[in-house]
């Protein structure tokens, strides 16, 4: 493996290269092709592809702090309910207060776990994990999903001709109506 293929943990770490260091390449180098400017993202700016799995662990604590935001806004209405019925004088609860104070709990939240270790720790290691599993093509998937449906179709109508034997049946014997 080529010291090249390797994608550097942090964006800072990354060095230009020397001018010898490029002459002494050779003609690899001179075989690729050249980027325009565009192309490039400004640096400090961590890209999608340079986040690698860490874009995932982000994504999850952004989709965790949202779903106890809402969560928090289900819970703080129904406290203001049931503080309302105690104490009149408060009144309807106001979305523009129960909104916010929801969100910057669950902010608050996202961020109280961000900086325990092990809880981040935890979440890179299954997001390094699910980038190591083969995910089925969509063909694969469009197949799988129609001989579930045709079995769960075939399996539906034979229980119900079966019920309806066994019904018969049973009447026949028992002498129901």
């Amino acid at each position: 493996m080529v010291s090249e293929d390797v994608k550097p943990e942090n964006a800072e770490s990354e060095a230009p290269e020397a001018p010898e260091e490029a002459a002494s390449i050779g003609a690899s180098a001179a075989d690729e092709p050249q980027h325009d400017e565009h192309d490039v993202a400004p640096v400090g700016v961590a890209s999608p592809s340079q986040l690698g799995t860490q874009r995932f662990v982000f994504g999850g604590y952004f989709a965790a702090a949202i779903g106890i935001a809402f969560i928090l806004s289900k819970v703080l209405e129904f406290a203001w309910f049931k503080l309302q019925a105690v104490k009149p004088v408060i009144g309807e609860p106001r979305d523009e207060i129960i909104m916010p104070v929801a969100g910057l709990l669950g902010a608050a939240t996202a961020v109280y776990y961000w900086y325990r270790t092990r809880a981040r720790q935890l979440a890179e290691e299954v997001a390094v994990e699910m980038g190591k599993v083969t995910w089925p093509s969509r063909t694969e998937v469009t197949n799988g999903t129609f001989v579930v449906i045709v079995t769960t179709v075939v399996s539906t109508v034979f229980f119900a001709l079966m019920d309806r034997f066994w019904g018969f049946v049973t009447n026949l014997v028992y002498g129901g109506s």
